[in-house]
C-alpha cells in the first residue's frame, strides 16, 4: 500500500525553547571567536541552515571558507551550551503540544511514514529530540550536515524514503517563513503550525492551513490528507 510521507520541522514545531537556542549559538560562536556574532535573524542569511549561517559568519568576519574541523568544534561548543540551559532553565523547552503523541500515532498507522528534515545540524536536533521524548530511533532524520540549503535536507529525506517504501504523497510540516518558501520552490504539500496563534505569518505567504499545535489529532490528520503547496 502506498503511504503518505509526512516530514516535519523541528524547532517551532515539534519544539518550542524560546529563541534559547539561537543565543546559544551565538554564544558558542563569541566564545571560540572573541567577536560579536552578527544577527540571530535568520532571515538576513542566504539560507536557513546552520552550514550556511556558520559558514556566512565565517566569511564575514575572516574572509575564508569555514573549515569542517571547525565546525565540528563549534558543534561541540554549542551543543554543550545547550546541555547547560536545558539543566539550568528546563521550563524554558517544550514540546509544541502534544507534538510528540502525534509522532507516536503516526508511526502507529501504516497509511503514514514520518520523517524528520531539519535546518539544523544532527547533533543539537537529536538533543532537542530526546529532550521531549520525541522517538525518532527509527524515523529517517536530516539535518544541515553537509547540505546548505533546505531543498537538499528535505529531498534526502524523500529521497531515502522512497528507496525504502512506496510513497504516493508527502507533505511537510513547519513553522517559519522559510518552511512555506523551501515548500513552495519544491511543489511540496505544506501545512503550517504556529504555537501562539498568528497563523496570518504563514496565510500571508500562500499557506492554506495553519494550526497552532496537535491538540486536535483528527484536524491534523484533514490538514496532512488536504494539504498543498503554498501558492
Amino acid at each position: 500500500m502506498a503511504k503518505t510521507l509526512v516530514i516535519f520541522d523541528i524547532d517551532g514545531t515539534l519544539v518550542y525553547s524560546n529563541k534559547i537556542d539561537s543565543q546559544c549559538f551565538a554564544l558558542a560562536y563569541q566564545r571560540i571567536y572573541g567577536l560579536d556574532f552578527p544577527s540571530i535573524d535568520w532571515t538576513t542569511y542566504p539560507h536557513v541552515t546552520d552550514t550556511t549561517i556558520f559558514r556566512t559568519v565565517i566569511r564575514q568576519h575572516f574572509e575564508r571558507e569555514a573549515e569542517d574541523s571547525e565546525m565540528v568544534e563549534f558543534q561541540h561548543h554549542f551543543v554543550e551550551l545547550l546541555r547547560e540551559r536545558r539543566i539550568s532553565q528546563p521550563e524554558e523547552f517544550f514540546e509544541v503540544p502534544h507534538a510528540r503523541r502525534t509522532v507516536e500515532r503516526l508511526l502507529e498507522d501504516e497509511r503514514f511514514i514520518v520523517g524528520i528534515g531539519t535546518g539544523g545540524w544532527l547533533r543539537p536536533a537529536h538533543l532537542k529530540l530526546e529532550h521531549v521524548q520525541i522517538p525518532f530511533e527509527s524515523i529517517v532524520v536530516v539535518g544541515a550536515d553537509g547540505h546548505e540549503q533546505r531543498e537538499g535536507i528535505i529531498g534526502q529525506v524523500v529521497e531515502t524514503v522512497t528507496g525504502q517504501h512506496e510513497i504516493s504523497r508527502t507533505v511537510y510540516v513547519g513553522d517559519a517563513v522559510w518552511d512555506v518558501n523551501t515548500t513552495r520552490r519544491m511543489g511540496m504539500n505544506f501545512v503550517g503550525i504556529r504555537r501562539k496563534g498568528d497563523f496570518e505569518v504563514l496565510q500571508n505567504l500562500g499557506t492554506g492551513t495553519v494550526l497552532q499545535d496537535y491538540s486536535d489529532y483528527d484536524l491534523f490528520i484533514k490538514a496532512v490528507f488536504e494539504a498543498k503547496p503554498p501558492k
